[in-house]
């Protein structure tokens, strides 16, 4: 994707070390199945599962520009459509007789199209990323969109009050799950007009696969890091579960500091403490952290070499 300067939209390229397994090709599949029979797609999943890269993804296959909306709780349905800013002035001055003088005044207001108007109208592909950091009543109006295929609008911009929506017009929805802090909870009738489909973690041949791309250090050492994270989601030790991200974390440190520094000194041992650690053990209580460190030492043993 980049940013096109005079339209102020992403135009869709492939992205740069995307990894296309047989996992992610049947995800992606399914997901554009769903937008040819006309339904908006919901990706929903933990931070770090790969929600929002997804996302451009299946938008970049689509081909169509795309619009990018990221949740926020400060929110309103005019930062969605649109509102009236500014004025626009215009004044005739009307003196053909020297000794008459005709001044003729307009004054009105100015609408501007925010992203989801733009996108309605124009048919392009809309990502709304973490659209439950909004609150409920902002996307209200995305249930007529979604639906009935038009957007309400001020009567007077459009005579009747709504603009029909282009065919083309393609929403993306990503989410974190509801329990986490700062999400609102979905309105149902929102997410009765989308398909959700749950990203957990990837299978084992796609983490590896995207830390080796997106580090750059070598296939056995990115296994190596993959299997000691998976490992330790398996525990039981972790008050939350580390992602691929974490991953990808501790492979490019190990990329950043090879040759910096002497094999055999614990290098591996004390990244993943400084990444894993804090990723699985949010509350900053000594007894989880103790527990994680444990099961890091233990499987870093198990993977040695």
């Amino acid at each position: 994707m980049f940013m096109d300067a005079q339209t102020a939209l992403l135009q869709p390229r492939p992205l740069p070390n995307f990894v296309e397994t047989t996992f992610v090709r049947d995800l992606t599949g399914r997901a554009l199945t769903y937008i040819a029979a006309g339904f908006p797609i919901h990706f929903r999943g933990a931070s770090g599962t790969g929600k929002t890269t997804l996302a451009l993804h299946v938008a970049a296959r689509l081909g169509r520009p795309v619009v990018m909306i990221h949740g926020d709780e400060e929110f309103s349905t005019s930062d969605l459509v649109g509102a009236e800013h500014g004025y626009r002035m215009r004044k005739v001055i009307d003196n053909y007789i020297h000794s008459v003088l005709k001044t003729e005044e307009d004054l009105s207001q100015r609408w501007v199209d925010n992203r989801l108007t733009i996108a309605c109208r124009h048919g392009f592909t809309l990502i709304y990323d973490e659209f439950t950091r909004s609150r409920p009543e902002a996307n209200n109006v995305l249930l007529a969109v979604l639906q009935e295929r038009m957007l309400d609008l001020p009567g007077s911009l459009e005579g009747e009050g709504y603009l029909r929506v282009h065919p083309d017009f393609t929403a993306i929805f990503t989410s974190n799950p509801e329990e986490y802090a700062g999400v609102y909870r979905t309105q149902d009738a929102l997410r009765d007009r989308m398909i959700t489909l749950d990203l957990g973690h990837f299978d084992e041949e796609t983490e590896v696969a995207i830390t080796q791309a997106r580090s750059g250090i070598e296939l056995a050492e990115a296994t190596r890091v993959v299997r000691i994270v998976r490992g330790l989601r398996e525990s039981g030790a972790c008050e939350f579960l580390p992602t691929l991200r974490g991953c990808i974390m501790v492979a490019r440190a190990l990329k950043a500091a090879n040759g910096s520094r002497p094999p055999g000194d614990g290098l591996l041992r004390q990244l993943c403490q400084d990444i894993l650690v804090s990723e699985s053990s949010r509350g900053g209580s000594k007894a989880p952290t103790v527990k994680v460190k444990k099961a890091l030492d233990e499987l870093i043993r198990r993977h040695h070499g």
